[in-house]
């Protein structure tokens, strides 16, 4: 499992949104509240964040657990931005690929997170490799479920869906090839995010008066203004509205 957050709003420094909230993705990393599978997420971690009008993210990914990078410590307290994702992983399996199996996953604009688990992987999953472009096969970013989860979303993002309908849509196709898998989705292009509750808890923070929204596995303050997503539920959000559409079950 994994914990991950997106914000869009006004500028605020990356520490002041990850490391710095009392139950932040960083102290998450090691004692996350509403975690409901596993515990520790030491498995590595990115952070994802947009610069002035450039609409390519800048990533700063690690094998390793996010506490133990003082690097890191150092470029969250002084780098601004309006928008991130960031996620923290506690790995499905072990494997080879280090921290290109750390979320962030990137492309053009896009950035993508997954928490959760493909049950059955590989084999569950193996006939939905048909309906991508080998060339999307041949350069997953790492051999792990959510590289895959991100490819299915990239390909409909790319033949034209939305963000939430390219979300829904590979929810449905996955969760209808592996029964029981926890599809906890999460994308930004740095304007709107996009996100799924599906198998974990998912949360988000609208405060309207100062534009700005948070999406997140977890809270990571008291604020009462957090609201819980109920399961299967599709998030679409900018900086000003927060829509909520139930997902279908596929279809067996």
């Amino acid at each position: 499992m994994c914990r991950h957050i997106a914000y869009l709003g006004p500028e605020a420094a990356i520490g002041e949104l990850v490391v710095e909230p009392e139950h932040g993705l960083y102290r998450q990393s090691w004692a996350p509240r509403r975690q409901r599978h596993g515990t520790v997420n030491a498995d590595g971690f990115g952070i994802g964040w947009y610069a002035d009008a450039d609409p390519v993210p800048a990533r700063y990914r690690r094998l390793g657990p996010i506490w133990a990078d003082t690097s890191f410590t150092d470029l969250a307290r002084v780098v601004r931005t309006t928008a991130l994702l960031a996620a923290v992983r506690d790995a499905t399996e072990a494997g080879p690929d280090g921290e290109a199996a750390a979320a962030p996953f990137a492309s053009g604009p896009w950035l993508f997170s997954h928490n959760g688990a493909l049950q059955g992987w590989p084999d569950s999953v193996a006939p939905l490799t048909a309906t991508l472009p080998p060339a999307d096969l041949l350069t997953l970013e790492a051999r792990t479920d959510s590289a895959l989860v991100w490819a299915l979303v990239r390909h409909r993002l790319r033949t034209g869906d939305d963000p939430g309908q390219a979300l829904a849509d590979a929810v449905t196709a996955l969760a209808g090839a592996a029964p029981g898998s926890r599809l906890n989705l999460l994308l930004t292009d740095g304007r709107s995010v996009a996100a799924t509750a599906w198998g974990d808890t998912l949360w988000y923070l609208a405060d309207r008066e100062r534009r700005a929204v948070a999406v997140a596995s977890e809270p990571y303050d008291d604020d009462t203004r957090w609201t819980e997503v109920p399961d299967r539920t599709l998030l679409t959000a900018t900086r000003t509205d927060v829509l909520l559409t139930p997902l279908k079950e596929p279809c067996t």
